[in-house]
């Protein structure tokens, strides 16, 4: 088998069986979400399900990192991705027991990307337009990644508000990564995001509607982390595909989702961080989906934000320009029609 399908695989397995454990240990620990106005669910439920989603990730990496040979380069950089995100669990884990502030939060985030950045010299140098020119950042390239880095983190952390959600577009987004990786032949990051994939798919079987235990910013955070930590890691930030546009376009909708969120706030007069109603999954139940319909739709969504991804790599300029035309103009309909940049109730 080929080594990114054993890193999927693996990944899945561990995720599978380490989520019961987890279960549990959420119980005995009193690792619990509770129920409020603006969550959906309606009894307390266990929310570190983020250290199965790492256990598999990390399981998935030891295996083919011992199984298949390396350069140092890519060790090298694995391994700063792997502290970082621990940092990132670790603080993922303290707000599920201790509801951090959200300053806090954002310190210790941005000081796991500091560490990646600065220690391991994982960065962005240079950016790509449609027509494949090379923007080279210079000055720009440490504070652009830390921007990067820290706003994806939370991006995928807004987007988990439905059972199975930021799981579920999390693992299209690694699949759409993956597949490109797969064409320009960089087997790294084939790797990370096909474990990366299997963990969270491994998990969404105990996270879906109607879930048995959830991500909690332990989950959501890792794997925005990783997810943007993977992007730029390595041969990807070589590549002008790769490096930026397909990543935005994979995971758009975390990223729209969010970027809403602070236009409403902000037009509502409320700090960005306070907690609303407003966003695209509360839009879609209150429109009459159900929970399932509305994830379900959301991932057909994120799917084809991906498909999108996939074409702007393959395609000519022209055509790539067209996709963009026309992914621009179903976004600004869906705002108009969903309300989403309005001020939540």
């Amino acid at each position: 088998m080929p080594i990114y399908f054993w890193a999927f695989v693996v990944a899945l397995i561990v995720a599978l069986l380490i989520t019961p454990a987890v279960i549990i240990l959420a119980n005995k620990t009193g690792a619990m979400d509770a129920p409020n106005a603006r969550k959906v669910h309606k009894k307390p439920i266990p929310r570190i399900g983020g250290l199965a989603i790492y256990a598999g990730f990390i399981a998935a990496i030891i295996f083919v990192f011992l199984k298949f040979d390396f350069d140092s380069e890519m060790l090298h950089e694995t391994i700063g991705l792997i502290i970082s995100g621990s940092l990132i669990v670790g603080l993922g884990l303290l707000d599920d027991y201790k509801n951090l502030p959200a300053k806090l939060k954002l310190l210790g985030q941005i000081g796991a990307a500091v560490f990646l950045v600065f220690v391991f010299d994982v960065r962005i140098d240079f950016i790509t337009d449609p027509f494949g020119d090379y923007i080279y950042l210079n000055k720009l390239a440490i504070p652009l990644t830390l921007f990067w880095l820290v706003g994806l983190t939370n991006t995928v952390n807004l987007i988990d508000g439905l059972d199975g959600l930021a799981a579920g577009v999390a693992a299209i987004a690694s699949f759409t990564i993956l597949l490109i990786a797969l064409e320009q032949n960089f087997i790294l990051v084939a790797v990370l995001t096909a474990a990366l994939a299997g963990a969270a798919v491994g998990f969404l079987k105990y996270n879906f509607n109607p879930a048995e235990i959830f991500m909690g910013d332990t989950g959501s955070m890792f794997l925005g982390f990783m997810l943007a930590g993977i992007s730029v890691t390595g041969a990807v930030k070589s590549v002008a595909t790769i490096a930026l546009v397909v990543p935005v376009f994979a995971l758009a909708l975390p990223i729209l989702d969010t970027t809403f969120a602070i236009v409403r706030r902000l037009r509502g007069g409320v700090p960005i961080f306070k907690p609303d109603k407003g966003h695209l999954h509360h839009r879609l139940l209150s429109a009459g989906f159900t929970q399932r319909q509305a994830v379900l739709l959301m991932y057909v969504i994120s799917a084809l934000f991906g498909l999108s991804a996939i074409a702007l790599t393959s395609v000519s300029s022209p055509i790539a320009v067209l996709i963009l035309v026309i992914v621009v103009s179903g976004i600004i309909y869906a705002v108009k029609k969903l309300g989403i940049a309005r001020p939540a109730n």
